[in-house]
């Protein structure tokens, strides 16, 4: 997908990906134009706000979904959570909404494919004045009242192609129907990179505000609640576990705190923590030589659910959005609150 893989099978998948993406882009462009027209379009009895992407893949959502629920509950605003609850299978809830339950006990969550009864849930039996629609960019059914779409500046684009030839859900342009870009990682890049971004924003909207935010290591997690300071991992040799969408991204944090990452174990985004993958996890880290920790991310965490494999420890590394000073945006953000609570 990225280009830099050279020779004549890599062009040949390349071409047939996007020969692929040519009736993606047709199926994408006509539900735009129909959603544009409000064909389909319901409300509910509630502000709603989506956080959301263009791009498939980790950008980061979750610490910004919680930062914003934080900053609503400061306001006295009755908050919920409505995602659709992608790989969640028999379970109550996925990966993603129990971190978030895990951040925010008093923010109650509603998962269904469906947004609209799900969004009805919320407001109809848990009487909530504002719903935060997680990944709801592309899930233009349930209308909203501001759209958030998120940027992750280490892969900004998805490569500059719809899929499956890039990582694109729909064309850069659909930016002109959002109302904030929260660019995040720009730590992890150059200021060229960030301008290069910033350019291409402008040309698909330029009234759109743009705010840029870091995810900042924030502790570390071992179950069930034991906390220790991040600086735990200065100088430590350590293997990472993850099952996330930008496992790059988390590495590149934990090297960021001072770690020395000396083997990595990459599983699919959503992965279910079964008892063969468990098993292969104890192997794996058996084998490893001077490691003092193992380190997660809190997605992982909760579903690995124990304090140790192969008796070693296992710490999960917390991470907390920090999202830059904007007045335009607290404004905008306190309006919302209160238009939500007049309701």
């Amino acid at each position: 997908m990225s280009g830099r893989r050279r020779g004549l099978f890599a062009g040949l998948i390349r071409a047939g990906f996007s020969a692929a993406a040519v009736p993606y882009a047709i199926v994408v462009a006509r539900r735009n134009r129909r959603f544009d027209q409000g064909h389909g379009v319901q409300r509910c009895d509630a502000t709603v706000i989506s956080i959301g992407n263009l791009t498939t893949g980790g950008t980061g959502k979750t610490p910004i979904v919680a930062d914003l629920a934080r900053r609503f509950r400061k306001h006295g605003v009755r908050v919920a959570i409505v995602s659709r609850g992608y790989g969640r299978g028999d379970a109550d809830e996925n990966d993603e909404a129990a971190e978030l339950h895990q951040r925010l006990p008093d923010v109650p969550q509603v998962q269904n494919p469906d947004r609209v009864e799900a969004a009805r849930i919320a407001v109809e039996e848990l009487e909530s004045q504002l719903i935060l629609m997680d990944d709801g960019f592309q899930h233009r059914r349930l209308h909203r009242d501001l759209d958030i779409v998120l940027i992750d500046m280490t892969c900004p684009f998805g490569y500059g192609h719809l899929l499956p030839r890039g990582l694109l859900r729909e064309p850069i342009a659909s930016l002109g129907r959002a109302h904030v870009a929260i660019l995040t990682r720009c730590d992890q890049v150059a200021e060229e990179d960030i301008a290069a971004v910033m350019e291409t924003i402008r040309l698909c909207n330029r009234d759109l505000l743009v705010l840029r935010s870091n995810h900042r290591p924030s502790g570390l997690l071992q179950h069930p609640d034991q906390r220790t300071p991040v600086d735990a991992l200065g100088g430590q040799r350590v293997a990472l576990i993850s099952g996330i969408g930008n496992p790059a991204a988390f590495r590149r944090t934990v090297e960021d705190v001072g770690a020395e990452v000396v083997a990595e174990k990459v599983l699919p985004d959503h992965a279910q923590y079964d008892r063969d993958t468990i098993e292969q996890l104890n192997r794996w880290a058996d084998r490893l030589d001077d490691v003092l920790y193992l380190v997660c991310t809190q997605k992982d965490l909760v579903k690995l659910q124990t304090d140790r494999i192969a008796k070693r420890p296992l710490l999960a590394l917390t991470i907390d959005a920090e999202i830059e000073p904007s007045e335009a945006f607290d404004a905008m953000l306190k309006d919302i609150a209160e238009a939500a609570q007049a309701v």
